[in-house]
């Protein structure tokens, strides 16, 4: 899975303190710790060489004793007759032989755990001198610092991290703007705009979205008026044709054979143009019209109205209440039935449920079903083939789902179809639940 751009800026910000962090550690380790070994080491090597002149005037184990630096300090002086040793028990075996018989020299050695750090010497008469200093508390020093700079390090690149995060959420802050917008624009809202802009590169960019985003309205609002000029400029002879034809309509007995038929066909396509020119101008106003202040909406007694109107349709309701416009609901609804109605036969069951502080309408039928992959395509404008070729005649706009998908959308909710068992559609508006009092 690729990573998003934050998490790649963050990761780089990180390891890159990180790699610097651990050079610069290392280093830091290198110098500090062979600094203070040397140091060490010539001390000891100072102290030795002046006790081993010391030894050479009283070669004897008690004036030994009085030369130790510490209690984990020892003593070793190998001579013709034997070995004198002072202070910590020390066997002369775990010595290296080298250091003993080639002096003078240095080495780090371990006595029954302890790190000591042995310095010889020779002396007079052919003897040889080896003082035993502890390294304890210089073993501890690089414990605390090996540890400090390892936190060090840790804490860098996490500090790095953050820092990175920080300056990716900052840099990236305009795409997520104009992400925002962009995915405003694309749900309905025309009027969405980016901030003004400091930054002289960004200022280029936001000045030429807003101006793409102002000119794509100002199209859609052409647009939405040049239909609504032309859907009102036809009502007029619309509604002069749709009574002639009622009248014809009324006199089809006397137009018998061709002429009748032809009358039907005449009528028929005269009402879908009539419901399309309604539902144009329903479109135009929902484009171009602000919605009032909402308000609360008993949606079970809207629903009891509107399908007392029509044919009788089984009602099961819930109460519920919610926020939003009345005429848009009330048309939701009806769009709903006559879909039903001119697709499947007509609605067998209308209801209003709550669910998980969601109030959903569902309109169901008994017809042919529509298909998973016609789903999304029945609430696109124009979708009339889609509906003729899923669900029965050709006889809509195709316009009347995309106007619900448009006023639910408005109403802050969400529509679906889904399927019916054992056979037809269940139509599906969801809602944010005001309240569910009676």
């Amino acid at each position: 899975m690729r990573l998003t751009l934050r998490r790649r800026v963050t990761l780089s910000f990180g390891f890159g303190l990180l790699v610097v962090t651990s050079v610069l550690a290392f280093a830091t380790w290198n110098l500090a710790t062979g600094y203070l070994l040397r140091h060490r080491e010539a001390g000891a090597t100072r102290q030795a060489e002046l006790n081993a002149r010391l030894v050479e005037r009283s070669p004897s184990s008690p004036a030994l004793g009085e030369l130790l630096g510490g209690p984990d300090s020892a003593i070793l002086l190998f001579g013709p007759d034997g070995v004198l040793t002072a202070g910590r028990a020390v066997d002369p075996s775990r010595l290296p032989a080298a250091l003993v018989h080639h002096p003078p020299g240095t080495a780090r050695i371990t006595v029954d755990g302890v790190p000591m750090l042995a310095v010889a010497r020779p002396v007079a008469g052919g003897a040889v001198y080896v003082e035993l200093s502890g390294l304890q508390q210089l073993d501890r020093t690089f414990a605390f610092l090996g540890a400090m700079l390892v936190a060090g390090t840790i804490g860098s690149a996490l500090l790095g991290a953050a820092l990175g995060s920080w300056a990716s959420k900052r840099a990236l802050r305009p795409l997520t703007e104009l992400s925002s917008a962009a995915g405003r624009i694309a749900g309905g809202d025309l009027r969405a705009r980016l901030p003004d802009q400091d930054d002289p590169d960004l200022a280029a960019l936001a000045a030429k979205f807003n101006s793409t985003a102002q000119a794509l309205e100002q199209r859609a609002l052409r647009d939405a008026r040049f239909a609504s000029d032309v859907s009102h400029e036809l009502r007029s002879p619309l509604t002069t044709m749709v009574n002639a034809g009622a009248v014809l309509r009324r006199r089809r007995e006397h137009l018998p054979g061709t002429a009748g038929t032809a009358l039907e066909l005449l009528t028929s396509e005269v009402d879908r143009f009539a419901r399309m020119v309604v539902d144009l101008l329903e479109i135009s106003r929902a484009d171009q019209i602000d919605d009032p202040p909402p308000e609360e909406i008993a949606l079970d007694a809207l629903v009891r109205n509107v399908v007392a109107t029509r044919a009788p349709v089984p009602l099961d309701l819930e109460p519920a209440v919610v926020l939003g416009d009345r005429r848009r609901l009330d048309r939701v609804l009806t769009n709903l039935l006559d879909n039903a109605e001119r697709h499947a036969g007509g609605a067998v069951l209308v209801g209003v449920r709550e669910c998980g502080g969601q109030v959903r309408l569902t309109v169901e039928d008994a017809g042919p079903g529509v298909p998973l992959d016609l789903r999304e395509q029945i609430f696109e404008r124009f979708a009339r083939g889609v509906m003729a070729g899923s669900r029965g005649d050709d006889t809509g706009s195709g316009l009347g789902l995309a106007l619900v998908r448009e006023h639910v959308h408005r109403l802050g909710g969400r529509v679906w179809v889904e399927d019916r068992p054992p056979t037809g559609a269940r139509f599906v508006v969801e809602m944010v639940l005001r309240s569910s009092d009676g």
